[in-house]
């Protein structure tokens, strides 16, 4: 039988205030749904917009139990919550999803990479390394895949990272051993990783309720950047049918086999003889998702709320051949133009632009929106990318990468003829100044 909300107005509670518990909060409101979450200072994106905010830390239990009294269900915004601390909260009641024992597998990438191995999943070769005395394995491990003094890695924290913190590519293998002697050194445990060689990174997200039933989206192609991800192209062009639908039975057999409930996102290699192979899980709404709140009938945000509240889930059909999301990323130096003076000067260019902003202070490299663009053909797509790489580095940088003058009627007529529809350039912006 489903699990019924207690009260006539559900109330979920989430651990984190960042921006995917903001766009979590929008996907409430039109459910009718209470999001409480748990901040740590009430200018978080998330805190900025639901009136239901508890400030505190997720390592904190009592700040736990406080986010969580009263709710139908607890869930996250982030992995980063210590599992002895979830494991009490499970012990007194609380409704945690994911269940501890499943999050784990997103908070360790070691106790990860054993469970996929288990489940037959395929991964790149790897070796684990607790302690500085492991540093002596490095060597045997380089000698089983064949490489050289010279030959690249991987080197990644255990615990902790994300965005591509945690996660450095060693030169060589003096490098590698270098790397992995500062986390062990700090006490992180270490996975060290072949450089595998890739054809590009694709996503599989998926939903799945206590109730058991799943849901896929169609899988999607990320383009990363300094280990953070650049753009989303949903779906993945020129991905083979039936690579597409192993990737998806995967995902979804992995939420079941690990009791996900929620979001999940697996984020896979497509090496270049065409294999897949598992790089990393996420138990939450995910980067690779964000093209959903325009792109699929169903938002990642919305399934997840219908998932965890145990509800029927919703389609998850793309409602535009292709979709193309581009991450805005804090400039190294933030423009003197305004945000939101950029944004005016953007919808007066692409009026179709589908922004999403977090309401987060720029600095560099850090996630402060993205943006959306809708195709109505594949063959869109090299135009489509082009645009979204436009306007993602005009909202970070307040200048146009190719040239654009918004005062020169030629130039505005030119972007106009593929832009149907869009206003004067100009229009409205004295009133700007």
């Amino acid at each position: 039988m489903m699990a019924v909300p207690s009260s006539p107005t559900p109330l979920v509670a989430m651990v984190g205030g960042g921006q995917l518990a903001r766009m979590t909060h929008q996907a409430a409101i039109a459910l009718g749904q209470r999001l409480r979450v748990l901040a740590t200072s009430a200018d978080e994106p998330a805190a900025q917009v639901t009136p239901d905010v508890v400030i505190g830390s997720h390592a904190d239990l009592e700040d736990l139990r406080r986010v969580a009294a009263g709710a139908d269900v607890l869930t996250f915004d982030h992995e980063h919550v210590p599992t002895d601390l979830l494991d009490k909260l499970v012990s007194e009641g609380v409704n945690v999803a994911p269940p501890p024992l499943a999050l784990l597998h997103a908070q360790d990438k070691l106790v990860m990479r054993r469970r996929l191995e288990a489940l037959g999943a395929a991964v790149p070769r790897y070796a684990s390394l607790h302690t500085p005395a492991d540093l002596d394995d490095v060597d045997e491990f380089a000698r089983g895949l064949h490489a050289s003094k010279d030959t690249p890695f991987v080197v990644k924290a255990a615990r902790g990272g994300y965005d591509g913190r945690g996660v450095r590519m060693a030169r060589d293998l003096a490098d590698a051993r270098q790397i992995a002697g500062t986390y062990l050194a700090s006490g992180v445990p270490v996975l060290l990783e072949e450089r595998v060689q890739l054809r590009r990174e694709l996503a599989a997200l998926v939903a799945r309720s206590p109730f058991g039933q799943g849901a896929a989206w169609p899988v999607v192609q990320t383009v990363q950047r300094d280990g953070i991800c650049v753009l989303v192209i949903a779906p993945a062009p020129r991905l083979p049918e039936e690579l597409a639908s192993a990737a998806q039975r995967l995902a979804l057999r992995l939420a079941a086999e690990l009791g996900v409930v929620g979001v999940l996102a697996v984020e896979l290699f497509e090496t270049t003889d065409g294999a897949l192979l598992v790089n990393e899980l996420a138990m939450r709404p995910h980067n690779s998702g964000h093209w959903t709140m325009d792109g699929a009938r169903t938002s990642q945000f919305e399934q997840h709320l219908r998932a965890v509240l145990d509800y029927p889930l919703g389609d998850t059909d793309a409602i535009a051949p292709v979709t193309v999301m581009a991450n805005v990323l804090g400039a190294a130096r933030p423009p003197a133009m305004t945000l939101d003076e950029r944004l005016h000067h953007l919808f007066a260019r692409m009026p179709d632009a589908r922004v999403h902003l977090y309401g987060k202070a720029e600095q560099p490299g850090r996630k402060v929106g993205h943006i959306n663009f809708l195709g109505g053909d594949l063959a869109d797509l090299p135009k489509l990318r082009e645009r979204a790489e436009l306007a993602a580095h005009w909202l970070s940088h307040g200048q146009w990468t190719d040239g654009w003058d918004p005062h020169d009627p030629a130039g505005d007529d030119a972007e106009q003829e593929s832009d149907v529809g869009a206003p004067p350039a100009c229009g409205g912006e004295e009133r700007r100044r």
